[in-house]
């Protein structure tokens, strides 16, 4: 009898191991999981950088084609703004992530057929994506089921950059404040206006397309 007591502790033992070996297995797993998530989480996918390039290019192309036969009155729509505003709203970066798409659509500005004011686009570019990086949080749905966030984040991020580079370019030229305030107020708004019409119009679209 004691012999065979002894004989089934060690089984007892082992088994006790691997049960517990079992057990922290899928534990471990799924740490790994969640830390390779959060890692995910971090940048923006190489499919996220090449939609923005992608945006980017059409907003530039569009603004030397298109754009002139739009205008009306001293208003003529910005896509460059409605494309980096379109491509903030899809990819929802970080507030550094959107300076660096504003940074860029300011440099991409910077050909001269795109601008005939230099450097001035940087840092209108930069505070108007900053602001479309910190509204795409802003949950704005009306009636609970159509989503008008672009169309309001993109407005007021097109007032911000229109009028900091009005502000600039007043200031440069010995304009008062409430003097360029007045003086580009159609324009800053009438392009807002059409920026956040066709951004409003495209995100549902592409996130269809792209679904998102």
């Amino acid at each position: 009898m004691e012999e065979t007591t002894k004989d089934r502790k060690p089984r007892t033992i082992l088994g006790q191991d691997a049960a517990a070996q079992a057990t922290a297995k899928p534990a471990v797993a799924a740490k790994k999981r969640t830390v390779v998530g959060t890692e995910q989480k971090k940048g923006l996918a190489t499919q996220d950088l090449i939609l923005i390039a992608v945006l980017l290019a059409a907003g530039a192309v569009l603004k030397l084609t298109v754009a002139s036969f739009l205008s009306f009155a001293g208003m003529k729509p910005n896509f460059v703004i409605a494309m980096y505003c379109l491509a903030i709203i899809l990819t929802r970066p970080n507030i550094g992530q959107s300076l660096v798409i504003g940074l860029l659509a300011g440099l991409m500005c910077q050909i001269p057929m795109l601008n005939a004011t230099p450097l001035v686009n940087i840092p209108s570019e930069m505070l108007g994506a900053l602001a479309c990086g910190l509204l795409i949080h802003a949950p704005m749905k009306l009636a609970d089921k159509v989503d008008i966030n672009p169309f309001v984040n993109t407005f007021l991020s097109t007032v911000v950059s229109g009028y900091t580079f009005a502000i600039i370019v007043g200031l440069m030229n010995g304009l008062a404040l409430p003097v360029i305030f007045v003086t580009y107020a159609v324009m800053v708004f009438g392009t807002a206006l059409f920026n956040s019409v066709l951004v409003q119009i495209l995100t549902p679209l592409l996130r269809k397309v792209l679904k998102r």
